[in-house]
């Protein structure tokens, strides 16, 4: 019995999906750090920007289910509406973690996403992984650690805040993969139902939320020319990143998303070096070469997964035909031949 292999047209809208997630990931991190640092435009309300991605992301699902270019599937309302909330829970998280805890306890924050994940893969669909599998996570925890986290300074209330976000977006990751299959949707049409819902509440709580964290309203900002251009790069990055983001899920798995997520940290501080003069130390160097290590390990540890599950399940299938062949031979000789048959056998 052969092995199941994916075709190459699907393998290369594997890597399509992860190279699409890769740069327009990467790409929104430049435009949004040109945004909203304070050498470049110092728009600080980075939780109304996210609702300015999503009614783009919104408009552009419209448009394709009104050219017929998408087909809009039933997904009952309350099933969106709680998937929006944990994705809305997961945004704020992230924001008030940032600003309440040091920079590395943030990044470590981040990397405790992947054992999360793991866990609550476990626990909601008894999914196990293999020793290969774990050492791979391991590596790349590591790499990316020492790359990236510096202080590390805890508080109550950033704790707090690190500990739901770190588990909305986990919920939201797996979510997302989990909604596809119970409705056999696909990952835009998925995204164009949720993304109306996350726009109206994030450009309503948004800049309440931005002012809390900034105290800065965004009604008294001075929308210049330059800034609405990259405003509007920032969301059209946002709808490719949006996507993207479903499709590799959608096609993978949380855990692998995690794990891509971690490339692309590798990637923005690369780039940060090379476009914006930032620091890169020895310690940075050696952490991003043990973190792409972990992701080769990662991938030859996945690749060996699905082999033994192919050879597990070609297995079960020849097991299958021998028994039935068994049971079949079994009924032929315990079976009397009648008048009729013994005529035809004998001619």
């Amino acid at each position: 019995m052969e092995i199941d292999r994916k075709s190459p047209s699907s393998s290369v809208s594997d890597v399509g999906a992860w190279a699409m997630n890769v740069i327009s990931s990467v790409g929104i991190i430049m435009a949004n750090k040109q945004l909203m640092s304070s050498g470049g435009y110092a728009f600080t309300f980075a939780t109304t920007l996210t609702g300015f991605h999503f009614a783009v992301t919104a408009l552009v699902g419209m448009i394709s289910n009104a050219t017929g270019f998408s087909a809009s599937k039933h997904v009952p309302f309350w099933e969106l509406l709680w998937f929006s909330i944990v994705a809305n829970m997961s945004i704020t998280g992230m924001n008030f973690s940032l600003m309440l805890n040091s920079v590395g306890f943030y990044q470590i924050s981040k990397l405790s996403m992947i054992p999360v994940v793991c866990i609550m893969e476990w626990i909601l669909h008894n999914k196990k992984y293999s020793k290969e599998v774990k050492l791979a996570v391991v590596v790349v925890v590591i790499g990316v650690g020492v790359c990236t986290v510096t202080d590390v300074k805890v508080n109550a209330k950033g704790f707090i805040c690190a500990c739901v976000a770190v588990f909305a977006t986990s919920l939201q990751q797996i979510s997302i993969g989990s909604l596809q299959k119970k409705y056999s949707i696909g990952s835009f049409e998925l995204l164009s139902k949720t993304a109306p819902i996350q726009a109206c509440s994030l450009l309503v709580l948004g800049p309440i939320i931005d002012y809390y964290l900034s105290e800065k309203l965004i009604f008294d900002y001075n929308f210049g020319f330059g800034v609405t251009l990259f405003i509007l790069l920032s969301c059209s990055l946002a709808v490719f990143c949006n996507v993207s983001q479903y499709l590799c899920i959608g096609r993978f798995s949380a855990v692998s998303f995690q794990v891509l997520g971690h490339m692309k940290t590798v990637c923005v501080l690369t780039l940060g070096w090379v476009l914006f003069d930032s620091e890169l130390t020895f310690k940075n160097i050696m952490g991003m070469l043990v973190a792409v290590a972990g992701m080769v390990i990662y991938s030859w540890a996945v690749e060996l997964e699905k082999q033994a599950n192919n050879k597990i399940s070609s297995h079960a299938k020849n097991s299958l035909t021998e028994e039935e062949f068994r049971l079949l031979k079994e009924g032929l000789e315990t079976t009397p031949l009648t008048d009729t048959e013994l005529v035809a056998s004998k001619v």
